[in-house]
């Protein structure tokens, strides 16, 4: 209800607000709000060119040897069009326009996400045909029933949980996906209201937001580019962040769904991921530069080809019990690919809904309104300068991904990859969730309608991360 409501809520107050300033003649055209494309130049005027032509004779000299390219002019660019219309142009564009947003979830989300789930499904079902997500499960039974009390000891979910929770550890966000949405599927047949997210769904997703990461390939990765002097720096308080806004998930949803936590299990299983972090973290930051580099990236990528060379292995080690069901090992596969392109189909509508209404947010300049406003608090509060100039990141991180991306980038060209501001700003990047695609995404995948109070939470855990990162990044750098 909650997701409902935000949803709709954006796109009343943005369209509102956009024929506002078209009233107002604070907005020129609302072509380029449906058709336009991220960073493209926003027309405020448009001019016949013979005017210019009287009135400022240089300038339209230069804009005819600039032709199409345009000539900036200042803050301003002019456009030459073959109608002989100047465009005026200032400022960018920050988001797709609505037909444009459709387009690219399509082809640049929607399409990979449909291979990955093709894939990854299929090894999934090999797991389930094998009886090894019934085997894992066990093993995990004795941590998972204490958080996930209504879920029957041995559920198929947890197998898929650990899958998700441990690709989404090493930074295989996109292997992630397909083992979360799977967990959400088999959770969902012991929900009792299907149009309800359960408490077990509830807290799965909750865990997910802080995005606990040991290695935040992408963020190194940007750092390098922008010219960090040591781009891996922020492993460490990526893992700290992260991991104290999953602590904080788990304590949240527990205190609301009256879950007792001081027991053996839940302190020895938090224990024992602490203790594999710290020695994880410990060798490490013992590496330096490219040792660093290559050992990370191969650790991620060696452990995803061990998963599948372990879950065909089990596979052809249990072909018996394939036989016994009336299939083999290819089929099996063939029948959970299958599966994932139908989830893959079911997602999409959830995903188009969601972006589009965020990209007409962000176009109609309300976004840039509430950033402006918040930094605006903070600064009568006497924050740092330089924390106020990363949270931007902040607070587009649970709406966008690439919008949260680019003020990242864009923070550590102006304020230097090493600042504080820069550093911050792939903090907030690293070790966050996309919240409201999440929501929309694993929900839609299962058609629940009601998230209750999943939101509330996991913008509590956002909130938590933010305040961390700020803490750690001023003790640690």
């Amino acid at each position: 209800m909650a997701l409902s409501r935000f949803w709709s809520y954006i796109i009343v107050c943005s369209v509102v607000y956009i024929f506002y300033l078209l009233a107002t003649d604070q907005l020129y055209q609302l072509g380029q709000l449906v058709n336009g494309k991220q960073n493209d130049a926003l027309v405020i005027a448009e001019v016949q060119s013979s005017t210019i032509e009287q009135v400022d004779s240089t300038l339209y000299n230069n804009l005819a040897a600039a032709k199409a390219s345009g000539y900036q002019n200042g803050d301003t660019l002019y456009r030459l069009l073959d109608n002989g219309i100047v465009e005026v142009c200032r400022g960018k564009q920050p988001a797709d326009g609505i037909f444009a947003t459709c387009k690219n979830t399509m082809t640049d989300l929607w399409l990979p996400l449909i291979g990955y789930l093709t894939f990854f499904c299929g090894l999934l079902n090999l797991l389930n045909d094998s009886n090894a997500i019934t085997k894992l499960a066990g093993v995990l039974t004795p941590f998972f029933v204490r958080i996930f009390p209504e879920l029957p000891k041995g559920h198929n979910a947890y197998g898929f949980m650990t899958m998700n929770f441990a690709a989404n550890f090493l930074g295989l966000d996109n292997a992630a996906t397909p083992f979360g949405l799977k967990a959400m599927e088999s959770m969902q047949e012991v929900n009792p209201n299907k149009e309800k997210a359960s408490n077990s769904q509830i807290m799965f997703l909750c865990l997910h937001a802080a995005g606990l990461t040991l290695i935040p390939t992408s963020i190194i990765g940007y750092r390098a580019a922008q010219g960090a002097a040591n781009p891996s720096d922020i492993m460490l308080p990526c893992i700290i962040t992260s991991f104290v806004g999953t602590l904080a998930a788990l304590i949240f949803v527990s205190i609301k769904q009256r879950i007792n936590l001081v027991n053996a299990a839940v302190l020895g299983f938090v224990g024992v991921v602490s203790a594999i972090i710290g020695v994880l973290m410990y060798y490490i930051t013992k590496l330096d530069g490219i040792d660093k580099m290559h050992f990370t990236g191969n650790l991620s990528n060696s452990v995803l080809l061990v998963i599948i060379l372990l879950i065909v292995l089990y596979s052809i080690l249990n072909e018996k019990i394939f036989k016994l069901n009336n299939t083999n090992l290819f089929d099996s596969f063939v029948h959970g690919a299958k599966d994932g392109f139908t989830t893959g189909v079911r997602v999409l509508p959830y995903m188009i809904a969601m972006l589009v209404a965020l990209s007409i947010f962000r176009n109609s300049g309300l976004m840039h309104i509430v950033m402006g406003g918040l930094s605006s608090v903070l600064a009568a509060f006497g924050v740092n300068e330089q924390i106020i100039q990363a949270i931007p990141v902040a607070l587009m991180r649970p709406f966008s991904a690439g919008g949260s991306r680019g003020f990242m980038l864009d923070a550590m060209k102006t304020y230097g990859a090493d600042s504080l501001a820069g550093q911050l700003s792939c903090l907030f990047q690293g070790a966050a969730e996309t919240t409201f695609y999440v929501l929309a995404l694993y929900f839609g995948s299962i058609n629940v309608k009601d998230s209750r109070y999943t939101l509330g939470i996991m913008l509590m855990v956002d909130l938590v991360c933010i305040i961390t990162a700020i803490t750690v990044c001023i003790l640690y750098f």
